[in-house]
């Protein structure tokens, strides 16, 4: 495939936009090369600029559950767009997608919507601060909450020291209140729990991480957090950005049956659209503004456009259950078919699946948390990468990123993918 008018777009992008990019996993850094450029996306297809088909596995890195460009979401988008794109006031569609979202996930009586699931998480973490009155929090290394400063933590040298910023601008008086732990590893939360008594407000958590590619949570391990939330007065916040609606009407709460106290979303909540959210029960929602004293705005929360996109999208999935059991189907037998083939031309690898999100790995060992995921074969990867763009197959342009399913994908485009695969392989 040729891809020269992306080429050229993308330098003329580097002269007006940092990178020539709005987002950094775009630019191809971890993989080198030149991003593509996407005119138009349908189904479970994208059409670049020089003409090319690709069959998409991000998705919009996860809310296209049901496809691009679905009839439903546009023709919601469309009718909204024409009675206004933004008002700065209360509508009825923003209470008519809370009752169905509070309805589909379990544990939580109030949801408020926000822009971005930095936002969502960000807000859900002073939420956490005000209703305990502390200032701590613990996050896992690999786990991603958007570009908080509080989020932008790396590891100390130790499980129970504090982290250090991993990012220009972030102070170290708000990188002494995050604490690091490692993702499967209860014990390493455990001890942060005994270093730090009366002073941790939270663990922030993604259920099912995304960005270290997929990572199944041990049995009893998030049972474990709950656990330890509840003996030391903290509260336990799910970061379903990705996975919220996604592998369950109630996301990972439901799926595992675990309780959170606020639970955040972002992506599918709006069909696409920039949007994201917070909800717990109203025993904790009360503290937000303008109900109680912690504070959170936003001129654009709750906009119609979005909020018509996020109702037409969770409303299908609502009416429609059984797209979940589709998309679980379709993403097992694409792990069937790509773990064949990479046993077939003995290629090291494994392979993480949770419901419609999977992860190839280039290494020999279970990978369960960031230091696992980061032992993969980077070079291997990025051979891997090129080799299925070439063949018409768009995976995340990292090897840290999950991908994502949707259910417009034909079990063709899974044969066709794992033909792809095949051929790739057998090059090396």
């Amino acid at each position: 495939m040729i891809y020269k008018r992306s080429s050229a777009l993308f330098s003329e992008a580097e002269k007006v936009i940092p990178g020539g990019v709005n987002s950094p996993v775009r630019a191809f850094k971890a993989v080198g090369g030149t991003p593509i450029f996407v005119e138009k996306a349908k189904g479970a297809y994208l059409y670049d600029v020089d003409g090319n088909r690709l069959i998409d596995y991000i998705n919009s890195w996860g809310p296209m559950i049901l496809g691009h460009a679905h009839e439903l979401v546009v023709n919601a988008v469309i009718d909204k767009a024409k009675k206004g794109t933004s008002f700065g006031m209360p509508t009825k569609i923003e209470t008519e997608i809370a009752q169905l979202a509070v309805s589909m996930v379990p544990n939580i009586e109030k949801i408020r919507f926000v822009n971005s699931g930095t936002e969502a998480c960000m807000s859900a973490v002073r939420l956490a601060r005000g209703y305990t009155g502390k200032d701590k929090i613990i996050k896992f290394a690999g786990c991603y909450h958007g570009h908080s400063d509080s989020f932008l933590i790396q590891a100390g040298s130790g499980a129970v020291t504090f982290g250090s910023p991993n990012s220009p601008g972030v102070t170290q008086g708000t990188a002494k209140d995050t604490l690091l732990a490692q993702f499967n590893n209860l014990e390493s939360v455990a001890q942060l729990f005994e270093a730090n008594k009366n002073e941790i407000a939270c663990i922030i958590i993604e259920p099912v991480p995304g960005n270290m590619g997929c990572i199944p949570p041990k049995a009893g391990f998030l049972e474990g957090l709950r656990t330890l939330c509840d003996a030391h007065n903290a509260l336990l916040v799910f970061d379903e950005v990705m996975t919220g609606f996604r592998l369950a009407k109630g996301g990972v709460q439901e799926l595992l049956n675990i309780k959170a106290d606020i639970v955040c979303f972002g992506k599918v909540i709006g069909g696409g659209l920039p949007v994201g959210a917070f909800a717990a029960r109203n025993e904790i929602m009360k503290h937000l503004a303008p109900e109680g004293p912690v504070y959170q705005a936003g001129t654009l929360s709750g906009n119609p456009l979005a909020m018509a996109a996020g109702l037409a999208m969770l409303t299908e999935l609502n009416n429609n259950p059984s797209i979940f059991k589709s998309l679980e189907n379709k993403t097992a037998y694409l792990h069937k078919g790509l773990s064949q083939v990479l046993i077939q031309n003995n290629i090291t690898h494994t392979i993480n699946r949770v419901g419609s999100m999977i992860s190839v790995h280039f290494c020999e060992e279970e990978v369960v948390d960031f230091e696992t995921a980061a032992s993969g074969n980077n070079e291997k990867f990025k051979q891997f990468f090129h080799g299925m763009l070439q063949e018409g197959i768009y995976i995340a342009p990292s090897a840290f990123e999950t991908w994502f399913l949707c259910d417009a994908l034909s079990y063709d485009d899974l044969d066709q993918t794992i033909a792809s695969c095949d051929k790739v392989v057998k090059k090396w």
